[in-house]
């Protein structure tokens, strides 16, 4: 494909499937947007929500996975829509997917800062913890958080900068991590509540029901229902990682497409588990219940296990978030080296640099640093949470879907080994379809009345990004950027690979697999 083996091709095919399956990760996404879920349409967000996002994203997995075994490159979705539709579509779709991958990072570690403040609470009742909202801050609790963000980020980057073993390892760990703590959560809570017959679980009446009494977003109760897909949806982001990884991983273009979808489906089923193991045991989630609680999920916990199990088994999910950030490090630093390794990114060379251990550690840096500068707005305005939550669906999203539409509307679009068949294009539709349907969505009003507090600013930073790129784009890139590069010869990619340490050429699999 015209590149140098330059990234350490070490992964195998369940450690491909676990970077997905850590980003999306259920103990993170479920877990963390808990609270806007069930204050949006109660119950409801979490049974009918997840299986109807669900259908969905598994349907943009499928379409991501036929491109991801066509074209198996660290590039992912930038060098897809490069090759179907040319360097203008490549290089949106890849500034997109560079956003989204900021901003999925920037909530999943700050997600991860506010469960360790409220966990440290729970241990430590002096340590400053206040549930965030719209309509009160506590600035001890928000930069008290912040400084934990900060730590969590640079030791996710220290991590990923020691190298691709010690990451596929911890990813390998987090699968099982994450299986156990869906199990401990989503079937403690509900055990412990049989063996307590004085307080029953909810009913399926209860579990199915849209109740308006939960609604606090001040809209009616259908547009409240989906404000609250944006649990779901959010959770369902970052499985484009195994695309990423296909250049460290050995037989990248059968695995990577079965880690794109695997990752999905794996997490639909876990997910579900712990969302409606939780709801079958809210004692109550309205405002004066676990919605008005620091944290409705440890509320849940508590209510069900004591004071010394709940913290316990919220700790498992604080761990299981730690995987889950370290892992978006990686596939975002990734896509910052491939994306600059064909001259795409301001200052491309050094953050294609590779450090003696064959690890991008500036590109590593680069996403740390720009995650921590997107959520220092939390310190003055708690909604700036959900608002990054939100330019993390649409960036990733939208970066998903165009790739899948240049391959439904081009005819010399040639399938790798892994493919749909003569399902691609009607799959490809109805991914198109859905992407635009939560674009608009996430970018409309989420608390009513409207005020300067209130306001979702998701529709600015999107089409204030768009506009830009459109302008540098008209202005300057379309001159000079021509898309993925050739990086030489044979004999050139040879030496480039010695200069790196590669030493086996990797013929297939089995050849990639002594090495």
């Amino acid at each position: 494909m015209g590149y140098a083996q330059e990234l350490f091709r070490a992964m195998g095919g369940f450690s491909n499937f676990a970077i997905s399956f850590t980003i999306i990760s259920v103990l993170s996404g479920c877990l963390t947007l808990f609270y806007s879920g069930i204050t949006t349409s109660g119950f409801a967000a979490g049974s009918i929500g997840w299986p109807l996002v669900t259908i969905f994203v598994v349907i943009v997995a499928l379409g991501m996975a036929e491109l991801a075994s066509a074209f198996p490159t660290a590039g992912g979705l930038y060098y897809w829509a490069s090759k179907l539709g040319g360097p203008a579509w490549g290089w949106f779709t890849g500034w997109f997917n560079l956003i989204g991958q900021v901003a999925v990072t920037a909530g999943i570690d700050y997600g991860l800062a506010v469960s360790i403040d409220v966990l440290l609470n729970a241990w430590f009742p002096h340590f400053p913890a206040t549930l965030g909202s719209v309509s009160g801050i506590d600035p001890a609790t928000q930069w008290a958080t912040l400084g934990i963000y900060a730590v969590v980020l640079i030791a996710h980057a220290i991590l990923n900068i020691f190298g691709v073993r010690i990451v596929a390892f911890l990813n390998d760990l987090s699968v099982w991590w994450h299986i156990v703590g869906v199990c401990l959560i989503g079937g403690g809570v509900v055990v412990a509540a049989l063996l307590h017959p004085s307080a029953p679980l909810n009913s399926a009446a209860t579990l199915f029901a849209a109740d308006p009494k939960y609604n606090a977003s001040g809209f009616p109760a259908w547009y409240a229902f989906l404000l609250g897909l944006l649990m779901a949806q959010y959770t369902y982001t970052g499985f484009d990682a195994s695309a990423h990884m296909t250049e460290e991983t050995i037989g990248a273009e059968t695995r990577a497409p079965w880690g794109v979808v695997m990752s999905v489906v794996v997490s639909a089923f876990a997910g579900y588990l712990v969302l409606m193991g939780l709801l079958m045991a809210a004692p109550d989630i309205g405002v004066k219940g676990a919605a008005g609680a620091i944290n409705p999920v440890l509320y849940i916990l508590e209510y069900r296990l004591g004071a010394v199990l709940g913290p316990l088994f919220f700790a498992v999910a604080v761990g299981a978030q730690f995987f889950c950030g370290m892992s978006s490090i990686t596939t975002n630093s990734r896509m910052i080296y491939a994306f600059s390794r064909d001259g795409a990114v301001p200052f491309s060379r050094l953050w294609h640099q590779l450090d003696s251990g064959r690890t991008p550690r500036n590109a590593i840096i680069l996403s740390a640093t720009c995650a921590f500068v997107l959520a220092i707005p939390t310190v003055f305005n708690y909604v700036a949470y959900v608002a990054i939550t939100s330019i993390a669906v649409i960036g990733l999203y939208i970066s998903y879907v165009l790739p899948i539409l240049l391959r439904v509307l081009t005819r010399s679009f040639k399938h790798g080994p892994w493919h749909l068949g003569s399902w691609g294009k009607p799959i490809g539709v109805i991914a198109v379809l859905w992407v635009i349907c939560i674009a608009i969505l996430f970018m409309l009003p989420t608390v009513n009345p409207i005020t300067i507090v209130t306001f979702n600013y998701t529709p600015i930073v999107v089409l204030g990004t768009l506009l830009i790129l459109v302008i540098w784009w008209t202005v300057s890139v379309r001159h000079w950027f021509k898309g993925p590069k050739i990086q030489g010869s044979a004999t050139e990619l040879a030496n480039i690979e010695r200069d790196v340490g590669e030493t086996v050429l990797l013929d297939g699999e089995e050849t990639a697999s002594s090495h």
